[in-house]
């Protein structure tokens, strides 16, 4: 190949390169260029350790909060038990972590309390890190599709499906509290001293883990835009808008909802698998109803339709809690209560929708201020500029 063709090969790829790097892909490489700074450079500069410990609560909150912004907000599947999800990924590394705690062979300290003395058999394989790690994302996804398929083949949807994942939700809350056992209790799994070898009150190590749930919520927001750009995320659309439609054109709208109800069932189960050493409780007041409704209510606000709507929801929530519940312990409820009720009437795009909405409260300003008269005063020509063409006409 001669210098000339190979230099044209390069030009060609250069422009190819340049023409795919532009607009819309431009901003989203900014937007996550700019959040990995603030996540990965600022924050742990600035904040102190307690604070950045709760960062890293608040990025496993917001995991759980990009499935429901799928399943939710592009797939219409309004969840209210996501709870479940975030609880099995909790209790199952929290079950790993005690086990690491006994020793090979050892028995948890809670089951000498409460129990015979003796570890389950079902809890055996949990002391392997990998299995763990594989079914804190396998366990979920199989209940969600277990779950979805018999109900999204059967066409329940809307507040059905709804009303049916809240009071799954509530059972297995139930069930936790019933079987203290083998799950702690109301008390729940506590009093972690590892992390897969690594000591939990090393700050190093602390740090450690707030970088990996940092990482790990940017890694599901990318795979959600993806699944929103791709083929997939156009089905998912158009099953939320029009299912009969879909349904005639040859899909099966229940395999679209199974597949963003399963993703979404796995992002909840890493959160609270990371939840657990991060916080180092999991109890079933982590899983029950009231958290699944908040789980949702930062999605509601941030923006359900959007895809950074749902992290910005679940962080803002989650911080206000924090901050309210310091200073008003008894009144901070309402105080959430008050902003969900607001920004549902005033804002129903979420707080993603801001810019949208400053940008038409923009435009329509300048098409009052740009008023029929004012375009025709500043077509017409100025009286100076006429007299001036009539003069300079008229010179010999």
């Amino acid at each position: 190949m001669s210098a000339g063709a190979g230099a044209g090969t390069a030009e060609r790829r250069g422009g190819a390169v340049s023409r795919l790097l532009t607009g819309e892909r431009v901003r989203t490489l900014a937007g996550f260029a700019v959040a990995a700074v603030a996540l990965f450079g600022v924050a742990p500069a600035l904040l102190s350790d307690f604070r950045l410990g709760l960062l890293a609560k608040f990025c496993c909150l917001a995991m759980v909060a990009v499935g429901i912004g799928l399943a939710w907000g592009r797939g219409g599947m309004l969840t209210l038990g996501q709870g479940v999800y975030f609880g099995l990924g909790g209790y199952l590394m929290a079950m790993h972590l005690k086990l690491a705690d006994a020793g090979p062979g050892g028995v948890p300290d809670f089951m000498l309390l409460y129990g015979d003395g003796t570890v389950p058999g079902w809890w055996e394989p949990l002391r392997s890190p990998v299995v763990t790690v594989v079914a804190i994302v396998l366990v979920p996804v199989a209940l969600a599709s277990a779950l979805g398929f018999a109900v999204f083949t059967r066409r329940v949807r809307g507040a059905y499906f709804a009303i049916l994942s809240q009071a799954l939700a509530a059972a297995f809350a139930i069930l936790l509290v019933g079987q203290q056992k083998v799950t702690g209790g109301t008390n729940g799994l506590n009093g972690f001293r590892s992390f897969f070898g690594y000591d939990l009150a090393d700050p190093v190590n602390k740090e450690m883990l707030y970088l990996i749930a940092a990482g790990t919520l940017l890694a599901m927001v990318a795979i959600v835009r993806l699944l929103m750009r791709s083929r997939f995320g156009e089905l998912l659309v158009a099953v939320r808008d029009q299912e009969n439609r879909v349904r005639f054109l040859g899909y099966d709208p229940a395999v679209v909802k199974v597949v963003a109800y399963a993703v979404a069932a796995a992002f909840a189960g890493i959160g609270g698998a990371l939840f657990v050493p991060i916080v180092g409780i999991i109890s079933p007041a982590d899983v029950g109803v009231v958290p699944s409704i908040g789980f949702l209510v930062g999605v509601a606000i941030g923006g359900r339709a959007t895809l950074l709507g749902p992290v910005l929801g679940a962080l803002a929530v989650s911080w206000a809690q924090t901050s309210l519940s310091e200073q008003f312990p008894s009144f901070w409820t309402y105080f959430q209560g008050a902003l969900f009720i607001l920004v549902v009437a005033f804002l129903p795009g979420g707080l993603a929708s801001l810019g949208g909405v400053w940008r038409r409260w923009r435009a329509g300003r300048a098409e009052r201020d740009d008023v029929p008269g004012d375009r025709a005063a500043r077509a017409a020509p100025s009286p100076t500029t006429t007299s001036e063409t009539v003069t300079s006409g008229s010179t010999p």
